[in-house]
């Protein structure tokens, strides 16, 4: 059985957000393929929060690469698939690597100028979506990218889909508590909309603590590291799935609101020109509650052709043929 190793940080492997889940998947579909995806990460990791002074991310990865470097080696694996910047330099240790990004030098992410660097020597890389694609040409000038979603779990979207349970009034918005997430604006609407139940989600436990600092209104309901299983769940009960990141390199959680057929409100940014069908409304901080109130009060429960597109777009099946072609040409 071939063997790829799969880089990522130690605190991204043990959240349940999408680094995590886009490992697990990735596995899963690598064994049904008969490749092993073994995972590797620094037995220390810089910070337990994101961006603490001192301890940016792709500083703390240079310094961990005799840790990551013992492991490939002593696994014997020669392909390795790398999630995050500060990782780039180990195309000068193994031919074969590639970056699959978990984020990207936008400037609407904190951090992106210390991010470029390393893009400078990125030769190879599969993203998330086409636009990702047009810029690794545009600004870097990487060409060998191959697109593959991060497909939805099909048997969940099938397990939790009953329009019937859809509760009109009910937003959800999964995130981080981070700038460019916007959580503020989250709380901003549910204070200015008590009508409706706003249903926050956040990946890590660690985020109990930095929640405390909003004047969090009695309509906003926070859930914090839930399974998929719990994330559809409740994904299938809401009428209306918001997004308001200023960037996103994955936006996984808009591709399962479409599987679930959700009404969605996401921001204008060209980086989620992928979530495009008849009920996905793109907008900006002047207009985002407009659209959800509308969202809210139309009168279907549930948007069928966004479920549709998505199951054609996004799923674990277009996934798993994704990185079927992908090994059939990188491992041979």
């Amino acid at each position: 059985m071939d063997k790829v190793g799969l880089v990522m940080r130690k605190i991204q492997f043990t959240e349940a957000q999408g680094p995590r889940v886009f490992a697990d998947r990735l596995k899963a579909i690598g064994e049904e393929l008969g490749v092993e995806i073994v995972f590797i990460s620094p037995e220390r990791h810089v910070s337990g929060y994101d961006w603490v002074p001192g301890y940016e991310h792709e500083k703390g990865d240079l310094v961990n690469y005799d840790i990551v470097l013992d492991q490939i080696y002593s696994q014997d694996i020669d392909h390795v698939i790398y999630t995050v910047s500060g990782f780039t330099y180990l195309k000068m240790f193994l031919k074969n690597s590639v970056l699959f990004p978990h984020s990207f030098p936008d400037p609407a992410l904190t951090g992106y100028e210390m991010m470029k660097p390393f893009y400078q020597i990125v030769d190879k890389a599969i993203v998330q979506t086409d636009f990702l694609k047009r810029e690794m040409a545009a600004q870097y000038g990487v060409h060998d990218v191959t697109v593959i979603p991060i497909g939805f779990d099909e048997g969940l979207a099938h397990k939790h889909y009953d329009p019937s349970a859809v509760v009109d009034n009910r937003i959800m918005w999964i995130g981080r508590d981070e700038a460019n997430r916007r959580p503020d604006l989250v709380i901003e609407y549910a204070h200015q909309n008590p009508d409706k139940e706003v249903y926050m989600v956040f990946g890590g436990e660690r985020y109990k603590e930095s929640m405390k600092k909003y004047d969090i209104p009695s309509n906003v309901k926070l859930k914090f590291a839930l399974s998929q299983d719990e994330v559809f769940q409740l994904m299938n009960s809401s009428k209306v799935y918001w997004s308001s990141s200023r960037f996103d390199t994955f936006a996984m959680p808009l591709t399962e609101a479409m599987a679930m057929g959700k009404m969605v409100v996401k921001p204008e940014h060209p980086c989620y020109g992928h979530i495009s069908s008849t009920h996905t409304f793109g907008g900006n901080e002047r207009n985002f509650f407009e659209l959800l109130n509308m969202a809210a009060a139309a009168p279907r429960k549930v948007s069928e052709d966004n479920r549709e597109y998505a199951f054609g777009a996004f799923s674990r099946t277009v996934m798993k043929d994704g990185y079927r072609a992908f090994f059939e040409s990188w491992l041979r």
